[in-house]
């Protein structure tokens, strides 16, 4: 008796191993998903899934879903690190979110928040529909967050909204590359509220217009901006509200914003090579923070051009 209660725990023991271990297989490297697919498919090259949720539970951490044809392929939350990419060329994958947010990155009810790295590539994140989208990209938990070639249009809400809870070593991170925003409640926001908390934004080639403010520089935020246009938003082009850490612009066009081109109310900035014109209230407005000019800033035909102070001129630097 003892000997087959023995041989019994030992079947168990292996189907579970079993289980587990074609549970592992399942999670491929590298899945498809395309718009004539299936959830219940295994997500292969030739038997592609419909969703990007349906593909992200058959999808290794660190691994990537691509894209075989156009299609809308629906709002998904990423607990883990993960690459979607829309493969433009093949196709643009498109999500489409009205009501909610088109992609949420949050981590924070795994075993180590905080820790995944996200890349959302090639994408159109869409909030069209009887009720607008929240946020096209809401990021709440995880460590690094990439946006590359998207076009994210028609959001109640942030376009990128960055908004973290946590103090984690090395700040987390956040890059906005090659990105089209439009007719969104702001464009890009970023803050840390944890105590003792930061985040870290890049932004290069962006061109954020038709928002309440074209970027947001919030709470325990420093931003770096380059190569892009802030243009026709209802507030301002670039905005370092108070607790902003400030940042660093260059190379980039603040043209007809109803309020701003830029607005430092927190934190130490400096711009260089910017072209400022045509703001309604103000060019530059120091409401709080301070500005340095590197002095080849064309910062014209603005309602005041610098308002509530004077821009300071970095000394020995040009």
């Amino acid at each position: 008796m003892n000997k087959f209660r023995i041989t019994i725990k030992l079947l168990v023991s292996a189907t579970f191993l079993l289980a587990f271990a074609s549970l592992a297989q399942a999670q491929a490297t590298r899945t498809w998903v395309s718009g004539v697919g299936d959830d219940v498919n295994p997500c292969s090259r030739t038997a592609p899934c419909k969703t990007y949720a349906g593909a992200i539970s058959k999808t290794a951490a660190g691994g990537e879903i691509s894209t075989l044809d156009p299609g809308g392929f629906g709002a998904v939350t990423i607990t883990k690190s993960i690459i979607i990419d829309g493969t433009n060329g093949s196709g643009f994958g498109s999500i489409l979110a009205s009501g909610v947010n088109g992609v949420n990155v949050n981590d924070s009810a795994t075993g180590s928040p905080n820790s995944i790295k996200v890349t959302l590539r090639n994408l159109s994140i869409n909030g069209a529909g009887t009720t607008l989208g929240l946020n096209g990209v809401n990021y709440t938990s995880g460590k690094e967050l990439v946006v590359e070639n998207c076009t994210i249009d028609n959001f109640s809400g942030n376009g990128v909204n960055i908004a973290l809870t946590a103090a984690v070593s090395g700040n987390q991170r956040a890059f906005v590359t090659n990105t089209t925003i439009m007719r969104v409640g702001g464009g890009i926001r970023a803050a840390n509220t944890a105590g003792g908390g930061a985040v870290n934004l890049t932004v290069d080639n962006v061109r954020v217009s038709q928002s309440t403010n074209g970027l947001i520089s919030a709470t325990s935020s420093k931003v770096i901006v380059r190569n892009s246009t802030f243009t026709n938003n209802s507030q301002s082009g670039i905005d370092f509200q108070t607790s902003s850490l400030g940042g660093d612009v260059e190379n980039c066009l603040m043209h007809s914003n109803g309020a701003n081109g830029l607005r430092a109310g927190a934190g130490a900035s400096r711009i260089a090579n910017c072209y400022i014109t045509n703001n309604g209230t103000a060019g530059v407005n120091l409401t709080g923070g301070t500005v340095s000019s590197y002095g080849d800033n064309k910062i014209d035909g603005n309602g005041t051009d610098v308002l509530g102070g004077a821009l300071g001129g970095p000394i020995g630097k040009k």
